[in-house]
C-alpha cells in the first residue's frame, strides 16, 4: 500500500514503508482513511461462564479467544481475575500500571457483584460482611458491603469488595452458609457493565472512561 501511494501523512504519500513517524503529532490516512493511534488499549468483555480469565490455559479456553486475532496480539491480559463460572464486567488491557492500581486494595478501587444464593440472607450478614469476616482458612477480609435485593429460599443480592482474593466472594457467602448459585461483575470503580453488550461481546473503552479510571487510582 505504501508503494501504491495509499499511505499518506499529513497529506503527503509515504512511499517508504521503513519511514518513521511521530503517530501523536501528525495524522496518518491509509486509503483515505484516517487511523487512531492508541499507545494502550482497553477493552471491556461481558465475560460468559466457561472461559478462564488467563491469557493461556493447558487446554480450556480463556477470555482471550472471545477477541479478534488482532486484538489477541497486543499483548492483552484481564486486570483481575473472574472464576470460570462467573459472569460480568472483565477489563483487559496491556497497559500494566494503570491495571495494577486498579487491583490494589490501598486504592479502594470498589467491584460489585450481582449473586443469587441458596438460602434466605438476613440483615444480620450484612452486618457481617461490613465488620469484615473472618474465613474458616483465617483469611482476614476487609470490611465489605452486602445488600439484600430479595430474601427468600433463594437470596438476591450485591456485594461490595475492595480486595479480591481468591474466590472471595463465593467464600464469604459460604461462610455465612449461604452458598453462591450464581454470580456476575457489574461494576468496577465508576465503570459499569455496559448492557448493550451481550455475554461473550467486547467494545473498546471510551477516553472518557480511561480518564475516570486514572482519576480513581
Amino acid at each position: 500500500m505504501a508503494r501504491q501511494g495509499m499511505v499518506m501523512v499529513d497529506g503527503v504519500a509515504i512511499r517508504a514503508a521503513e519511514a518513521k513517524v511521530d503517530p501523536e503529532s501528525v495524522k496518518i490516512t491509509v486509503g483515505g482513511e484516517l487511523m487512531n493511534y492508541r499507545r494502550y488499549t482497553w477493552v471491556m468483555l461481558n465475560k460468559p461462564s466457561g472461559y478462564l480469565s488467563a491469557t493461556e490455559d493447558g487446554g480450556g479456553e480463556t477470555v482471550l479467544d472471545l477477541l479478534p486475532q488482532d486484538l489477541r496480539r497486543q499483548g492483552l491480559f484481564p486486570v483481575g481475575r473472574l472464576d470460570k463460572d462467573t459472569e460480568g464486567l472483565l477489563l483487559l488491557t496491556n497497559e500494566g500500571g494503570l491495571a495494577h492500581a486498579l487491583l490494589s486494595p490501598k486504592r479502594h478501587v470498589d467491584k460489585v457483584y450481582y449473586t443469587r444464593t441458596a438460602g434466605q440472607l438476613v440483615e444480620e450478614d450484612c452486618r457481617a460482611f461490613s465488620e469484615g469476616l473472618v474465613l474458616g482458612d483465617g483469611l482476614h477480609c476487609q470490611p465489605a458491603k452486602l445488600e439484600i435485593l430479595l430474601s427468600g429460599e433463594e437470596s438476591e443480592a450485591l456485594v461490595t469488595l475492595r480486595e479480591g482474593k481468591f474466590h472471595q466472594v463465593k467464600r464469604m457467602l459460604e461462610a455465612r452458609g449461604k452458598p453462591v448459585l450464581y454470580l456476575e461483575r457489574i461494576q468496577m470503580g465508576t465503570l459499569l457493565l455496559d448492557q448493550s453488550l451481550s455475554r461473550g461481546s467486547f467494545r473498546f473503552l471510551t477516553e472518557e472512561e480511561i480518564a475516570e479510571l486514572h482519576a480513581l487510582v
